[in-house]
This record gives structure tokens, sequence and C-alpha cells, in this order.
């Protein structure tokens, strides 16, 4: 499937009249109500029912993704989404009860969840169909209006968002706009009330820029540098082959939470290694290049960058396994370095990509330091051991956005744990309810009736007077006592 951007420009003024007309139909109150925000997410889950091929097709165009992933990774986490949402969106939209103090006594307080109004998501190529669809419902399931901006880079996907997304939902509520950098930058010069971003470091730098104008909250969904550790005590059969899907079944490394380097002991390396080899070969056969079961590289931009990996001088001679590269392809097979160098081009940046780097310490205990000085706060962070002291350790010492222990990739399935980054890997966090949450204002509400009136509240503060407050502040009940009953009598 080929998708096709719109030929119609869109500049500032489209992009302003596009936010004005989802503010007028935000303050028309409508999507505040549950049952337009239900209706909503049952047009969106039967998108996703009816148009699995077309999904399917167009993710294959974009990044020559095997139907498997496509399902696994996309179709059917987009459908939960939208499942778990509707199951729990009337709990999620009652006031929130909470204890009031003895300060405000006597009286009630709640906390309640208002939508924040207009919201632009900016997604990604990587996963072009889950990563656009998914804030998009969380915004839904708060009650917001909302733009859509798909990824430039996946056309395909941004051109069947583009075509059918308006056919299941309120199109005065929720829009698709299509294009690169002139489209984006007119969307970020509007006044947003929440900007929810998915990418690189470099483009959320931009994109903080642009909110801090109109002071508008923002939630960045970074990536990062992500760790795999692996101990020596563990089923390495069953640890390998974790591994490999979290690296290359996961369109073929090119995942924010793909592990992007390993760390092992200099022992155990070996063993390691091999184990790995065999993996690989029983995955994606003796030619890899010619496997139905990798995505390609998005385009001929990050191929490069990615082959400039591998040509640097410092890690050429550690590739131990794979290196083979298609451009016409543009394909790279699964390629494992060992004993890399911490100033190699490869360990500086983000690898997004089939490469997997393998550096070993002496002891397992020397990882964390080396972690935090490669790139502290990783979106992901995993750690393969049977021994719980290093479990525990793994834990503390790494600040990473979410951590998996004896597998990877898999906590972002869990709608109950928040899926987000923390310092350079990101902003925020969503999934469940907490995208609920992220595209929602708590609004404190306290109330109160005419009685329990305490005059020691009122000028003038006399000494009585203060002793009262100062009990009542304290959490005397006896000082409640004596201001409900109306003392000080001055």
């Amino acid at each position: 499937m080929e998708g096709k951007m719109s030929t119609e420009v869109f500049n500032w003024e489209k992009a302003e009249a596009t936010v004005k007309a989802l503010r007028e139909s935000f303050r028309s109150g409508k999507t505040k109500t549950y049952e337009w925000r239900a209706s909503q997410l049952e047009g969106i889950a039967k998108l996703i029912k009816e148009k699995e091929s077309d999904i399917t097709e167009a993710l294959k165009s974009d990044l020559a993704k095997p139907e498997m992933e496509t399902y696994l990774h996309e179709i059917s986490l987009a459908k939960s989404a939208c499942l778990f949402a509707l199951k729990n969106l009337k709990k999620w939209m009652k006031p929130e009860k909470v204890p009031a103090s003895i300060t405000t006594f006597p009286s009630s307080a709640r906390i309640v969840s208002e939508p924040l109004g207009v919201i632009l998501v900016i997604s990604a190529w990587n996963y072009p169909f889950l990563l656009s669809i998914e804030p998009v419902i969380g915004a839904i399931v708060a009650g917001n209006t909302v733009v859509l901006k798909p990824s430039e880079l996946s056309p395909a996907t941004s051109g069947l968002f583009a075509k059918i997304l308006p056919e299941y939902v309120d199109s005065s509520c929720i829009k698709v706009v299509e294009g690169g950098v002139p489209e984006t930058t007119a969307l970020l010069e509007q006044k947003w009330d929440k900007i929810f971003y998915t990418g690189n470091g470099k483009v959320a730098r931009i994109v903080m820029a642009a909110a801090a104008k109109h002071l508008t909250p923002v939630s960045l969904e970074l990536g990062g540098k992500c760790p795999v550790l692996v101990d020596s005590d563990v089923n390495l059969k069953v640890a390998v082959k974790r591994i490999a899907v979290g690296k290359w079944g996961c369109n073929n490394g090119q995942a924010c939470i793909a592990p992007d380097y390993m760390i092992t002991t200099k022992s155990f390396a070996p063993q390691l290694v091999e184990s790995l080899k065999i993996t690989l070969e029983r995955f994606y056969g003796k030619d890899p290049l010619e496997s139905a079961d990798l995505s390609r590289i998005v385009n001929l931009s990050h191929f490069k960058r990615l082959t400039d990996f591998l040509d640097d001088e410092k890690v050429s001679d550690k590739i131990v396994y794979g290196g083979q590269r298609d451009e016409k392809q543009l394909k790279i097979s699964p390629t494992i370095l060992l004993d890399v160098p911490l100033d190699s081009l490869i360990m500086k940046d983000e690898i997004f990509g089939p490469l997997l780097p393998i550096v070993t310490v002496n002891k397992l205990e020397d990882s964390y330091e080396f972690i935090n000085l490669v790139a502290a706060n990783p979106l992901a962070a995993y750690i393969f051991t049977k021994n719980k002291k290093h479990e525990e350790e793994f834990i503390k010492n790494v600040p990473a956005g979410g951590i998996l222990v004896n597998d990877t990739v898999l906590h972002l399935t869990n709608p109950h744990l928040p899926f987000g980054g923390v310092g350079e890997s990101g902003i925020g966090a969503y999934h469940g309810k907490f995208s609920f949450d992220a595209f929602s204002h708590k609004k404190a509400v306290l109330s109160r009736g005419f009685a329990g009136e305490a005059k020691a509240r009122y000028p003038p503060y006399t000494t009585g007077k203060q002793k009262i407050l100062r009990g009542l502040i304290n959490g005397s009940i006896v000082a409640l006592f004596l201001a409900l009953i109306g003392f000080p009598r001055d």
C-alpha cells in the first residue's frame, strides 16, 4: 500500500483554523460526556477489527514489518488499550474521595478529573500505528479534542490514518494532519492544552521550546541506550531467546525499549556469544538478509547512520557475528560486537537498529557505574539473574524509566504499569489509567456547609484565638471541640 501526503498546503492559517474549530467543539461540552468518550473508543476498536489487513499492509510498506510483529506489537496492543479503557472508563471518570483535614471540619473533599482541552499528538515512525493511536485513545478517554500528526517517515500508515480515522470517530473533535517539518512547525506555533510527542531528544527539545511560549505542558516519550545485564547463573538458552526477540524481534532493533547494549562478565562472555549465534541462526537462518521475519531499516539516512557505527575503526574488528548489509533493500543483519570501547560511536548514541555491542566487566557489580556513565536514565533496563541480591541492587542503582527482570520489553504490555521515561528518556507516562491521568487536570474540590463556624478563625487575632488555631493546625481534638462550641468568647 502506498501512502500519499495531502496535496493541500497546511500552513499557519490552516493550523490556527484547525485548533480554533477543535476548541469550539471542546467548549460545546460533548467530549466531557461518558457517552461521547465510549462511542469514540468503540469506533477505534471497530477500525482496528475491520482494517487489520490495511494496517498490516501499510506497516509492510513502511518498514517491511513482519505480519506477526504487526499483530503482536501494534494491532493487539492498540485493541487491548481500547478495551481496557472502555472497561474502566466510568470508574476513572468518577470523582475520587479523599480525607478532609481537621482544620476544615466538617467538610468533604474530592478530586475531580477534567479534560485539559485541545491536544496535539506527534507520533513516531517505528511503531507508526500503535504510537499514534494509543495517545489518541488516552486523549479521548480523558474527554479532550485532539490532532494526530503521524510521522512523515511512515507515509503509508500516515495516509491510512488520514483516510480511515474520520470514518470511525467524530471528525469535529479528532483530526489527522499529515506532513513533515513545515506542517509540524505550523502546528507547534499554536496554543495547545497539552503536547504529546514520541521520538528523539533533538526534536523533543524543539517541541518543548515551542510549548514553553504558551506554558503548554508536555509529555515526551523518548528513548536512550537501554542496557541488558546478564549474570552467569541464568538459564542461558531461555535468556538469549528473550534477549534476541526483544532486540531483533522488535522492528529489527528500531524500538525505543529494544536492548541497546549488553554487559556481562569477561569469563561468561564466550558462552553468551556462542548461544546468541546459535539462537539467531535458528530465528533468521544462515542468510538473515533474506529473512521475512526481519524489518528493514526505515530509510537510507538511518541505514547510513548504522553503517557508520559499523565502519568506525574502533569497532570494525570487534564484530563477532553478522555485519552483512544490503543498501538496496535497506537491510542490515543481526550483528554482535564484543568488547567495544566506551569512546566508540556505537556507545555514544542510541543505536536504534540491529547492532548489539557487548561490554565485559570483571564482576557484575562494576556494571552499575558503567551504565550511568554511558547514558544515565535509559527508558528501559534489563537484568537476567537468579541472584535476588543482584536483582535488588540493579533496581536500586539503575535510574531507568522501567525495569524488567529476566525478560525484555514485556513490561509495556501491562496496563497497570506506567510507561514513560525519566531525565533524557522522557517526561511523563501513559498506558491504562496513566493515559487518562496524562490528559486530565486533577481539580481539588472541598465542600463545606454553614455549620462548624469557628470564631478563632477571624480577626482580631487575640491570644486565646491563636492558641485555638495552633491547636487545630496541630490536630488537637480539644482545640476542635473548643472552636466548635464558640471558644474563645472574645
